[in-house]
């Protein structure tokens, strides 16, 4: 008893340092560079990536509304007074530069000058509006803000809802005609920016709006065998497994089970995160995509998967796999100027840029990691 209880106390001890380390990292390193080389301050946008090893920012071709909003998400959950003002900034420029007055949507990207370049009513892009909006009136209470989200909501819940309870991926420009058919990421990130949005309006309305979401998931994108959620419609040839995205979904219902008490997907995400840690975990952390089967389709380590994977162990109290998890990523991913977005399998580095879009998976983690003293 005595030997468990000093374990406990020195992995307790552990966790607690590393996830200081890493709230130090995100605050001291990647904040800054987001509002310093990473930020175009002529157009009011961050620059879509930078060079991981100089900081400099990479040969712009485009800028996208996601990526925009999800810095704003970023910059409005960050602490300090620079970080609000810079938030102001991005909301601004987010509804200056993207939003599309003529049919009440969001342009996809401008190009380098910030003129239209890709206008398709993208739903992922309309989901992080939603998630940013709602971030953003939490700590600014800009009335704008909050009308912004619940127009972009009702929008989506027009035009882009299907007669099963799912969403069209994407629409035309003029939002009159489907281009993709539902998907399991853009759903994913709309049911977060959901559960964002209730925390400031309507929250009855938006969970009956998450409610059939899940249950359209459950119906046609659950795979029985294992119960994880598949990228594309069950019976779409050649679908995929990504663990990550099982560990996103935990996080997000789990954090919110009164929305979603009773239904088949609260059952059945438990069982899918059981399934991907056996499947899709190892030494050398979360891979990308597994088949129906368990084998493994693309051994890619990203960024984002294994920040959802410490997620989802905060979230489940899995306290000894959580401090084994950071120290293998703060040792992989992590360097002084910033991070690594892929490795492969034995750690070798796959891409030199890091995107302005990560930022908001280290938050997201963070955020949900047990407080320390």
């Amino acid at each position: 008893m005595r030997r468990s209880k000093m374990i406990a106390a020195q992995t307790n001890t552990n966790l607690a340092a590393h996830i200081r380390a890493l709230r130090e990292h995100f605050d001291s390193v990647v904040l800054p560079m987001w509002m310093g080389r990473g930020f175009n301050a002529a157009l009011g946008l961050p620059f879509e990536s930078l060079d991981s090893a100089s900081g400099a920012p990479l040969p712009v071709t485009r800028y996208r509304a996601m990526a925009c909003a999800r810095q704003l998400y970023v910059f409005s959950g960050a602490q300090g007074a620079a970080a609000g003002k810079h938030a102001d900034i991005l909301f601004e420029s987010l509804r200056r530069v993207f939003r599309d007055k003529d049919h009440g949507g969001w342009r996809y990207s401008v190009d380098a000058g910030a003129r239209p370049l890709d206008e398709t009513q993208d739903l992922y892009t309309h989901a992080f509006i939603v998630l940013a909006c709602a971030a953003y009136f939490r700590r600014s209470r800009h009335a704008d803000a909050r009308k912004l989200m619940l127009a972009t909501a009702s929008a989506i819940e027009t035009r882009f809802k299907t007669a099963d309870s799912l969403y069209h991926a994407a629409l035309s420009a003029d939002m009159g005609q489907a281009l993709r058919p539902p998907a399991q990421n853009p759903m994913m990130h709309l049911t977060e920016a959901y559960l964002a949005a209730a925390q400031v309006a309507e929250p009855a309305l938006f969970a009956q709006h998450l409610r059939s979401l899940a249950q359209g998931i459950s119906h046609h994108f659950v795979h029985a065998p294992t119960q994880c959620i598949s990228e594309e419609r069950q019976g779409t040839a050649g679908n995929r497994l990504e663990p990550g995205h099982q560990f996103e979904w935990l996080s997000l219902v789990q954090g919110s089970a009164p929305v979603f008490e009773g239904l088949d997907l609260a059952e059945s995400l438990p069982r899918a995160v059981q399934w991907s840690r056996s499947r899709g975990v190892d030494a050398g952390g979360v891979v990308a995509s597994l088949d129906e089967s368990g084998a493994v389709l693309d051994d890619t380590r990203r960024i984002w998967a294994q920040t959802e994977y410490l997620r989802v162990l905060a979230v489940q109290g899995d306290l000894p796999a959580l401090e084994a998890g950071l120290a293998g990523f703060r040792a992989r991913f992590l360097h002084p100027g910033g991070w690594h977005e892929c490795l492969d399998a034995g750690g070798a580095v796959l891409r030199s840029d890091m995107p302005s879009t990560s930022p908001y998976h280290l938050a997201t983690c963070i955020s949900a990691l047990p407080g320390v003293v």
